[in-house]
């Protein structure tokens, strides 16, 4: 469905943000390098001491309810940095009012709720970005450049590991934390964006079988999973994922073995280039001397690139790169995941509904 937006010339973007807690600070962070062309004018948060600190931190006006905030206006755009599970009633409600809307992954704990989210916003006639700031990542863009220009030539296997620490305190924290309804597990909250880098670089997923466990945390969800992956083109792979990890965030990494060539991206977040080889050899291979970096934060700095893309969408300037169709692809396979972890079957994708 094309759906044709309003396009925003000739003054700032202007956003408000629901939800002020430990990922909002990178959101605030990332429009700030955009402050020539974009600025926080609202934040909203039912807790008054996070709501304060956003207050304080980005001088916008705070709410308490979101209904409030959207009844009062004044911004283009308004970013969900909310429980998972409250996505797909917030950004029905921002849609009925006319706002564009930026979501956290993942879009939805449900993939249903997720196409409620896109039919809604194309109903109004407004956008719908979700975040996926680890493709922007110096280290990722390079392994999509190699991928798409076929120097793997055929992709045999794939290996993708998250192997990072929840510890119990992180999910006491707060009571959403840990449950089905609005966090989801160690897949979809945690390893959300990995999960998003095999669909988007290897391609279509033809089938999954997995595995997940709740082995040490106090929690309904899982703390740990294994999931073996078929892709369409024939591509064979499989996902490790650990939040018990001892002591600290190990790896994110994911691993490429082709006809031509052998790649492994790792560090504790995809952050370092750690194996390059191929058949032939290419001036752009010089470049990965300097797209490693050191971190400890697991969200990667993708954001202030992502948040590039919003804006110049919103100028009619660039097409949205990670949209509600894409953000489906994602989820999509998160839920076959669980899917088969519950029923302990292979599921095909796409998923019938």
């Amino acid at each position: 469905m094309l759906v044709k937006h309003n396009v925003i010339k000739d003054r700032k973007i202007r956003f408000a943000l629901v939800g002020c807690g430990r990922i909002a600070d990178n959101h605030f962070s990332a429009i700030e390098t955009h402050k020539n062309e974009s600025e926080i004018v609202a934040v909203c948060d039912v807790d008054n001491i996070k709501l304060g600190h956003a207050i304080q931190k980005t001088g916008a006006r705070g709410y308490q309810d979101l209904s409030d905030m959207l009844v009062a206006g004044g911004f283009d755009a308004v970013i969900l940095t909310t429980p998972s599970g409250l996505h797909p009633t917030q950004t029905q409600m921002c849609a009925e009012y006319g706002f564009h809307v930026v979501t956290e992954k993942p879009m939805a704990t449900r993939y249903t709720d997720g196409l409620d989210m896109v039919k809604a916003c194309d109903k109004a006639g407004v956008r719908l970005f979700v975040v996926k700031q680890n493709r922007k990542n110096a280290t990722i863009q390079l392994l999509k450049n190699v991928i798409d220009a076929k120097r793997f030539g055929r992709i045999y296997s794939v290996q993708c590991n998250v192997f990072w620490t929840r510890p119990q305190e992180y999910y006491d924290t707060a009571s959403w934390r840990g449950t089905w309804e609005f966090d989801g597990g160690a897949f979809m909250n945690q390893a959300s964006h990995y999960v998003d880098l095999l669909d988007w670089l290897i391609g279509p997923v033809e089938s999954v079988q997995s595995y997940t466990a709740t082995l040490a945390r106090d929690i309904d969800v899982e703390d740990s999973g294994v999931v073996a992956i078929r892709w369409r083109n024939g591509a064979l792979g499989a996902m490790n994922v650990s939040m018990l990890t001892y002591p600290k965030n190990l790896e994110g990494s994911i691993t490429i073995i082709g006809e031509k060539g052998t790649v492994r991206v790792g560090g504790v977040a995809v952050n370092e280039i750690q194996h390059w080889e191929f058949a032939d050899t290419k001036p752009e291979d010089a470049e990965i001397k300097n797209a490693s970096y050191t971190t400890t934060s697991v969200y990667g700095f993708g954001h202030p690139l992502y948040y590039d893309n919003v804006i110049k969408t919103l100028k009619g300037e660039e097409e949205a790169q990670t949209d509600g169709r894409e953000g489906l692809k994602s989820l999509e396979l998160l839920i076959a995941i669980y899917l088969s972890a519950r029923d302990g079957k292979k599921v095909c994708l796409p998923l019938q509904y």
